[in-house]
């Protein structure tokens, strides 16, 4: 799945005008879309970030030979070390999502892009694994699945930033599972584990988790349990030109007075 959401992200890029010199690609992972950039523009310099050193590993050891420059960072997409307006395209697949403060990563973004630099990003929306948190809720009080900003509040997020000319789109697509033991399995595989929450397995009684399995059940479908993924998929640009403050405030008794004058 990561891989699809990956290339359909990539695919944009296909309309949108753009010959970067400069390219981050934050939560890099193996570093697979940065060798698809790097195939695209072949004179760009890519940075490769993320914050799990196996990752930044495992993309030294893919590191293509013949196309361009790649350097690989050990960051926080939180704080960019990056100084401003020098990126020129900043790409992020399915990393937004474990940020704790979204507001600060666009504002990060819209730091370190240079004038009509784009931000082009997927994320997961609230929908994302529906069944898994009902099912959850069905067998305990507590919170098992995190929740994530719908495609408006991201919106809002990166006009705040001061980005523009965004667009946003949602896909929902739906994965099948035999059982809920192989959907748990490929949510750990995949990373994306760190979407549970309290979800310590020593704390855990197996009647909860066999109250949850039940619930999740009632899903079954055509003999696969359906797991549920909400994709946002945006861009946007930093402006050419810095903002000016435009509108200004006025009083109704300050209008008031200078009418009768």
């Amino acid at each position: 799945m990561q891989r699809t959401i990956c290339e359909r992200l990539l695919s944009r890029l296909d309309y949108l005008k753009l010959s970067p010199e400069r390219v981050i690609d934050l939560g890099s992972g193996t570093g697979e879309a940065a060798r698809t950039i790097a195939r695209r523009f072949r004179k760009c310099h890519i940075l490769q970030m993320d914050l799990s050193p196996e990752m930044i590993r495992a993309a030294r050891k893919k590191r293509p030979r013949f196309f361009s420059p790649h350097h690989y960072l050990l960051a926080d997409m939180e704080r960019l070390p990056f100084a401003d307006s020098t990126i020129d395209l900043a790409f992020s697949s399915l990393t937004l999502q474990w940020s704790r403060d979204p507001d600060q990563v666009f504002s990060e973004i819209q730091r370190v892009l240079k004038s009509d630099g784009l931000f082009l990003f997927s994320t997961l929306g609230p929908d994302t694994l529906k069944e898994l948190r009902t099912s959850w809720a069905e067998a305990d009080s507590r919170p098992h699945v995190n929740t994530f900003l719908d495609m408006h509040d991201l919106g809002d997020g990166l006009v705040r930033a001061g980005l523009e000319d965004v667009v946003m789109d949602v896909e929902i697509i739906t994965m099948k599972y035999p059982d809920c033991f192989q959907l748990l399995r490929d949510l750990k595989v995949v990373g994306a584990n760190s979407l549970l929450t309290g979800r310590a397995s020593g704390l855990m009684g197996k009647g909860v988790m066999k109250r949850m399995m039940d619930a999740y059940e009632s899903y079954r479908e055509a003999g696969f349990l359906p797991a549920t993924y909400e994709v946002v998929y945006g861009h946007a640009r930093k402006p050419l030109h810095p903002r000016t403050q435009t509108e200004v405030t006025i009083s109704v008794d300050s209008l008031r007075r200078s009418l009768k004058k």
